[in-house]
């Protein structure tokens, strides 16, 4: 047999050496897209998990124990935001307000004969979901305002909807 010269391969190790470094890239994409799939499903998980440790804190599925919903209130977000409808004394106000309009919400109640009302502003800076139609106004008197509003500031307007007058002032 003649001797032959020793097989030489072109670029062997770069060619690995490019290999091994376009794999590091993928796997670097892989990871970042599923991180960013994971930060997403935990910000939805974190809303659903709010709906329901609010129905365990009610009494539901948890037992109502204080002790079995304080894990399930830490989870939820530091501000939730609700839909809040209202009943506004004056109709006219009502009529020139448009979604995404920001109010206060000034509850009025009434004093006896000869002595001032007291106001209180009950929420400050809130946006206007939505302005219904007026066809309930001849029912109470006056129309109705859907604001978005955090929980407590939404139980904060029911009260003072039940023993007040409610005006608004476009801020």
């Amino acid at each position: 047999m003649p001797p032959f010269a020793p097989l030489r391969v072109r670029g062997g190790a770069q060619r690995l050496r490019r290999a091994l470094w376009r794999q590091r890239r993928t796997m670097a994409a892989g990871l970042a897209v599923t991180a960013a799939a994971l930060a997403a499903s935990t910000a939805r998980g974190a809303d659903a998990s709010g709906t329901v440790a609010g129905h365990e804190a009610r009494g539901g599925a948890g037992g109502g124990s204080p002790a079995a919903a304080s894990p399930a209130r830490e989870r939820r977000p530091a501000t939730e935001l609700v839909s809040a409808p209202v009943r506004i004394a004056d109709a006219a106000t009502v009529r020139l307000l448009r979604p995404g309009d920001r109010v206060d919400v000034i509850a009025a109640t009434d004093a006896p004969t000869g002595q001032p009302s007291e106001a209180k502003v009950v929420a400050s800076g809130v946006r206007v979901a939505e302005v219904p139609g007026t066809g309930g106004e001849a029912m109470g008197g006056g129309a109705l305002v859907v604001l978005t509003v955090s929980r407590a500031t939404a139980t904060e307007l029911a009260g003072a909807a039940a023993t007040s007058r409610l005006a608004v002032t476009v801020c």
